[in-house]
């Protein structure tokens, strides 16, 4: 004898809750999938993590949560993402399904997926595989929808403050081993000075209310990792690891100084896009002599990031990444 399911009579979703009260965002995080890529010519499978969500009247218990996968799995069976690593495309498609799916007024979806990408080291030019983190994230209305590319890359900072604290010392110690001044100077501008390192990640999303405009997620990589005192690679010689070494205690940079890095990056790299396009810059620094960690981050539209670099004015608003992916205040 073989059971057969029994269906309620009643679709428990679209009964009246208890409490008639609406909801941000209901839905499902962290739904692993396979994602295919085209890059370099060649398509490849990446693994991502998925996650969708919807508003919910106040008339509605749940959401069909079964619809969120379908409108996942249709999404990815058809959008293949191109030679730019538009993982946003991807991210729109799914958002727009959940819209129409949960009959919401608006769905969010972030999907992060492992991006491998192979570089040469700095030295000796030997092939090192790196793994960074690709973003996309969607906010879908009936009508419209934004969306936003991000990346995550690990780097190293050097302390300026520890540094300035050992360069003193060492100005004193050769001075009373009578070194003059402009011998001094010579030596502390050859010699890079000793401080402490901080191993660290720095997080980078734009987004533009233009989605025809290309903003390449290698590009954004490269600004985060110029905003540290040196990029860092998995595999290394030790002629990698002394020019590393030596790049990182000549460009020592607060947790600070990276976030305003990334972000005059993107004003820089990308002058054509509007003052209304938006930047999330994120950096988090993990201490070595410290039982703490620090973070820093700035976000807002490029018009107002503009109107700081350029006017040297104190943005007194810094619209927020949920602000700008709902259209504003």
């Amino acid at each position: 004898m073989t059971s057969r399911a029994i269906l309620p009579l009643e679709d428990l979703q679209q009964s009246q809750p208890p409490a008639p009260l609406s909801l941000s965002k209901a839905g499902v995080t962290r739904s692993a999938k396979s994602i295919r890529i085209r890059y370099e010519g060649v398509e490849q499978l990446f693994q991502a993590e998925i996650s969708c969500f919807a508003d919910l009247n106040p008339q509605q218990k749940g959401v069909h949560m079964s619809r969120f996968e379908e409108g996942i799995n249709e999404a990815i069976d058809e959008v293949i993402l191109g030679e730019a690593l538009v993982i946003e495309a991807l991210a729109q498609h799914i958002a727009e399904r959940v819209v129409t799916a949960q009959g919401a007024l608006r769905s969010e979806v972030k999907i992060v997926a492992s991006y491998p990408k192979v570089r040469l080291t700095p030295v000796s030019q030997i092939q090192s595989q790196e793994m960074y983190e690709l973003i996309g994230i969607a906010c879908a209305t009936p009508n419209k929808v934004r969306r936003l590319v991000g990346v995550s890359a690990q780097g190293m900072n050097a302390c300026p403050c520890a540094q300035g604290l050992i360069r003193a010392q060492a100005e004193v110690a050769l001075a009373n081993d009578g070194f003059t001044s402009d011998q001094i100077a010579r030596i502390v501008t050859h010699v890079p000075i000793a401080t402490h390192n901080q191993r660290a990640r720095g997080t980078l999303y734009v987004g533009t209310t233009d989605n025809s405009m290309e903003i390449p997620a290698d590009t954004l990589i490269e600004i985060v990792e110029e905003g540290m005192s040196s990029e860092i690679y998995e595999l290394l010689k030790r002629t990698d690891e002394q020019y590393i070494v030596d790049r990182a205690h000549r460009r020592p940079r607060f947790v600070e100084d990276s976030v305003r890095e990334m972000v005059r990056g993107v004003a820089e790299q990308f002058p054509k896009l509007p003052d209304d396009a938006f930047i999330w810059a994120h950096q988090a620094n993990f201490e070595t002599i410290h039982t703490h960690d620090v973070e820093a981050e700035r976000f807002g539209t490029l018009g107002e990031v503009r109107q700081e670099l350029h006017g040297g004015l104190h943005a007194t608003h810094h619209t927020d990444v949920h602000e700008w992916l709902h259209g504003g205040r």
